[in-house]
């Protein structure tokens, strides 16, 4: 694993407007290339706004962000042609079928013609999708759903890799697909920006995470590290004691 940064943000904070504190609140975060990174908090402690702000989705208040050591105020069309997003929300259109919405997706990373069909074709065939392929979006499972977003962010092969929730609500055996392949793609290069409420398939999962509470880091480290340092049994442990086991609604 290389310990040069791909990103690095600095003082980085998002308040909305009529909002009375702000969501994400001097986050200061050193990500190495070939990281899998755990951005880990409950509900609204911030995490989605982060990876929103570090995909270009909107502007922070204040701070900085170099990514792939291009700072995106500047090159912002470059950072987004390296970079693949994979919502918590299902990003697909659902009247479409699969391969329907692949091509459209494809086709906004640049890629067109058998490039972009075998690319489709293998994707499909790895999770399971090539029989459904022809199904509306809207006939599917969760898990299906899940898979198939997965794809529209990860056809081009992208350097950084953002996934938001990507396995909330799918069973055992989709959550299992989605994560052996997530392994493949990082053993492959690819750096991944991981947020979940999972904590057990963090602990096993991530390289390292940061666990964030009401938009401010609350610990750093490896699992390993941060188990030891809390003399806790498992991250969960961890997770519930950083956060006080306050309900979050």
């Amino acid at each position: 694993m290389s310990n040069t940064p791909i990103i690095e943000t600095e003082n980085l904070t998002k308040t909305f407007k009529h909002a009375t504190e702000p969501a994400v609140n001097g986050i200061s975060l050193s990500i190495n290339r070939n990281e899998i990174f755990g951005l880990l908090g409950p509900n609204g402690a911030g995490k989605t706004t982060t990876i929103s702000i570090l995909c270009g989705l909107f502007p922070a208040s204040s701070g900085k962000i170099m990514i792939d050591g291009k700072d995106f105020r500047s090159e912002p069309g470059y950072i987004k042609q390296i970079i693949g997003i994979v919502p918590q929300d299902i990003a697909l259109y659902p009247t479409l079928n699969a391969r329907e919405n692949l091509e459209f997706y494809g086709s906004m990373y640049g890629l067109h013609g058998k490039e972009l069909k075998d690319k489709i074709e293998d994707w499909l065939k790895k999770l399971g999708l090539t029989d459904a392929a022809k199904r509306k979006i809207c006939t599917y499972s969760g898990g299906m759903k899940r898979r198939v977003n997965l794809i529209a962010g990860i056809l081009h092969s992208p350097k950084l890799l953002f996934l938001d929730e990507p396995t909330v609500g799918v069973d055992v055996h989709s959550r299992n697909v989605i994560i052996e392949h997530l392994k493949t793609i990082h053993a492959e290069g690819t750096t991944i920006i991981y947020t979940s409420h999972h904590m057990e398939e963090a602990e096993n999962f991530c390289t390292r995470v940061s666990i964030i509470d009401y938009g401010k880091i609350l610990t750093e480290g490896t699992p390993a590290e941060l188990i030891s340092k809390h003399n806790a049994g498992n991250l969960e442990t961890v997770f519930l004691n950083l956060t006080k086991r306050k309900l979050r609604d």
